[in-house]
């Protein structure tokens, strides 16, 4: 897969004029003998086509070139139409509780026994402390 992001790089410095004359030259020598890369150099020239200030339609509607793309895109149809479906919420998971819950969580333990309970975890540590520093 780097090979391909490696030419359609390659094309992209080609046709913005970005290379070096040894550069060039080479990417010249690739137009003439690889044809993947010579695909990826006239695909890209073709997009950017487009958007070319010197042509005589360029100027009046590149923009709207631009729009027409974008909703060419499965994704953005509905989207650029002005017809997008309202973002509606997912319904609710649970509706209500028919009881409390119980048996779960801090919740669970309540009263006196949470306390015992406490004041019993309180003293193991405490005794644990205790017997590793004497």
């Amino acid at each position: 897969m780097s090979g391909e992001s490696d030419r359609v790089a390659r094309a992209g410095d080609y046709v913005f004029g970005l290379m070096n004359d040894r550069e060039r030259a080479r990417a010249e020598r690739d137009l003439e003998i690889d044809p993947a890369f010579r695909d990826t150099v006239l695909r890209l020239a073709e997009r950017l086509r487009a958007f070319d200030p010197a042509a005589p339609e360029g100027r009046d509607n590149g923009w709207d070139l631009v729009t027409q793309r974008l909703a060419e895109l499965p994704q953005m149809q509905a989207r650029l139409a002005g017809i997008a479906a309202p973002e509606a919420e997912p319904p609710p998971m649970i509706l209500r509780l028919e009881r409390k819950p119980y048996g779960v969580g801090l919740h669970s333990r309540g009263g006196r026994l949470c306390f015992v309970i406490a004041l019993a975890l309180l003293a193991a540590f405490a005794l644990g402390y205790l017997a590793g520093t004497l």
